[in-house]
């Protein structure tokens, strides 16, 4: 296996990644401005976020069938289709818009990264899971940066709906220009692949029959609430309760992805060279809660170079842990069945990032406190840090 297997399709599954992570977080970043256009609070975003996410669940649980008859490449272009349509329902005025706009997102969330994952469980040495697993999941906080970086500007230039449909033009356009490369990517699809709807359950099955694999799902579900909470409010919280500007804001949005990212490279290059995966994503969760809590202190006294030291190290861990999680699903996964196991466990992850977004609404919503909502979780992340710090299970490692 020579550099040329592994680098083709890493970088496709990475550009797919980036982009689709893009358009699931362009509506959160120009939240504040569309909010007064639509008539709602900017709050309620995290209810179009939970509806990505529960859409996410359902696709990704169905996507193992799928990518193992037509490839996971075309699954991927596909996805990337349904983010594009999702996005340019979002200038349709009207909540039900709204709603569909973020159902049909989810359902090119979902399969995304299952289909990546079965893509690089094919073209990576072992040795090299978690480290490659993580460069390719650096595209989620790439596409998180890019959306902070290049959104705000678009907002204030031409509007929030030039905005969606320049992200949804883009989807649609990376869709179509991977198609060369898909001969070489899903040369071993199963074409006589009976699909089913009742196939939804094999996904669990693997899961639940597997206690290593269940126990990361769990890990990730609790993750994936702290995690969409930086992501879905940090914008927000920096122009109401610090009063920064939205560019502002948007900027350190960018640096909070960019250090995700990085973060991303490092654990999974410390994964698989130094300290057991899971004792890393111990190391993790209880670093989380620390940046999580001094976050919840934030307030217009603090100066921004101290709240941009603080927002680095939270997307460092908070959004970092993404890649080494992958790998352990894609090593622990009967063979042949990474699709179907990373489907199952996704199940939880995006469950996670569908109850907890709502649910930091729904705090905010009843008690006017964004600083209360990074606490809670905050709680929870802890708490599961140390339980997988002290009571890891050896065979698992």
């Amino acid at each position: 296996m020579n550099r040329k297997d592994v680098a083709i399709p890493l970088t496709a599954t990475l550009v797919v990644q980036a982009l689709i992570s893009m358009a699931a977080v362009t509506v959160p970043v120009f939240a504040p401005t569309a909010a007064a256009d639509i008539g709602m609070s900017a709050s309620y975003v995290g209810i179009y976020v939970g509806l990505i996410y529960f859409s996410s669940m359902a696709s990704s649980l169905l996507s193992g069938d799928f990518i193992l008859r037509y490839g996971a490449l075309r699954i991927s272009q596909i996805c990337l289709i349904f983010c594009g349509i999702g996005l340019s329902l979002t200038t349709v005025t009207g909540v039900p818009a709204l709603v569909a706009s973020a159902l049909i997102i989810g359902l090119g969330y979902g399969p995304a990264t299952p289909a990546s994952s079965h893509i690089l469980a094919r073209h990576t040495p072992e040795h090299l899971m978690a480290f490659i697993f993580s460069l390719k999941q650096t595209g989620v906080p790439l596409g998180g940066a890019l959306a902070g970086a290049i959104v705000p500007s678009l907002v204030l230039l031409a509007g929030w709906k030039f905005c969606s449909l320049a992200v949804s033009a883009s989807c649609i356009l990376l869709a179509i220009s991977i198609q060369p490369f898909r001969p070489k990517i899903d040369g071993a699809r199963r074409l006589g692949r009976h699909l089913s709807f009742k196939g939804i359950t094999r996904p669990f099955e693997i899961v639940f029959s597997h206690p290593p694999l269940l126990q990361l799902a769990f890990i990730s579900f609790c993750f994936a609430c702290m995690q969409v909470s930086l992501v879905t409010y940090l914008v927000i919280y920096l122009t109401k309760n610090v009063g920064m500007a939205l560019i502002m804001a948007g900027l350190i949005l960018s640096a909070a992805q960019i250090a995700g990212m990085v973060g991303r490279i490092v654990w999974g290059f410390v994964a698989d060279r130094y300290l057991k995966p899971r004792l890393v994503l111990g190391f993790l969760g209880v670093a989380t809660t620390l940046e999580a809590v001094a976050t919840a202190f934030f307030n217009p006294g603090w100066s921004y170079p101290a709240i941009w030291l603080t927002i680095i190290l939270f997307g460092a861990t908070a959004i970092g842990w993404n890649g080494i999680y992958l790998a352990e699903a894609a090593r622990l996964a009967p063979e042949g069945q990474v699709g179907m196991a990373t489907g199952g466990t996704l199940f939880f992850t995006f469950l996670g990032v569908a109850v907890g977004s709502p649910i930091f609404a729904a705090i905010v919503t009843s008690t006017g406190s964004y600083p209360l909502g990074f606490i809670i979780f905050a709680i929870l992340t802890f708490a599961c840090g140390m339980a997988v710090i002290l009571f890891r299970d050896k065979k698992s490692n």
